[in-house]
């Protein structure tokens, strides 16, 4: 909808307003009672021209905004002064060579923080593989310990039935196979039942021995 002043210039068939929120512009309170419709419009023009750069442009510079503020001095001197201001073509060359230049070195700091970041973020990579490579060696040194005795436990178990075996096999002269330890136990009680007899027999021949 339209503001109240432009419903109320339609009804009565007056004039248009020049200025709205603009006019709380320093611009516009500086310049002289007749000229603050000409420095209205030329500042609205200016505000415009400034919206649209913003909006395209792909890294945002004030290079540009100073530039227009630049003109709109000018304008206000040239409605006072009558001093000639510069061209718009000649100011719009000036901003593009500035801004190309300042927009050149945001895009170098840029890729130089770009290029840190990376180099931070391969160390943290890096520290993390050298971090779990670590845990690794940690978690194998402590079961290689532990596996050690037992296989050598398992080792000595095994040699030595094997050298019990060999020894029943020299003191009764046969070349058979090791017995499994229940036919070992059971063939051993038999032979010491019998040593305990011989020894009783021995004990009671000395004692008869003795007497006589």
């Amino acid at each position: 909808t339209a503001p109240p002043a432009v419903r109320r210039a339609l009804k009565t068939r007056g004039n248009t307003p020049k200025y709205g929120l603009i006019f709380h512009s320093t611009f516009i309170g500086r310049a002289a009672a007749k000229n603050k419709g000409r420095i209205s419009r030329y500042l609205a023009n200016k505000c415009t021209i400034a919206s649209r750069i913003d909006c395209f442009s792909e890294v945002p510079t004030s290079v540009f905004g100073d530039k227009l503020r630049e003109q709109v001095e000018e304008r206000l001197a040239f409605y006072e002064t009558g001093e000639p201001p510069r061209k718009n073509l000649e100011v719009m060359k000036e901003a593009v060579a500035e801004a190309s230049e300042v927009v050149a070195e945001v895009k170098r700091k840029q890729e130089k923080k770009e290029k840190k970041r990376k180099k931070r973020e391969k160390r943290r990579l890096e520290a993390l593989a050298a971090a779990a490579e670590e845990m690794e060696n940690s978690v194998q040194e402590p079961e290689e310990n532990d596996v050690g005795p037992k296989k050598k436990k398992k080792k000595k178990q095994q040699q030595e039935p094997e050298a019990e075996s060999e020894q029943e096999v020299e003191e009764n002269g046969l070349e058979e196979e090791a017995l499994p330890k229940k036919k070992r136990k059971l063939m051993a009680e038999p032979d010491q039942e019998e040593e305990k007899k011989k020894k009783k027999k021995k004990a009671a021949a000395a004692r008869d021995s003795e007497e006589d």
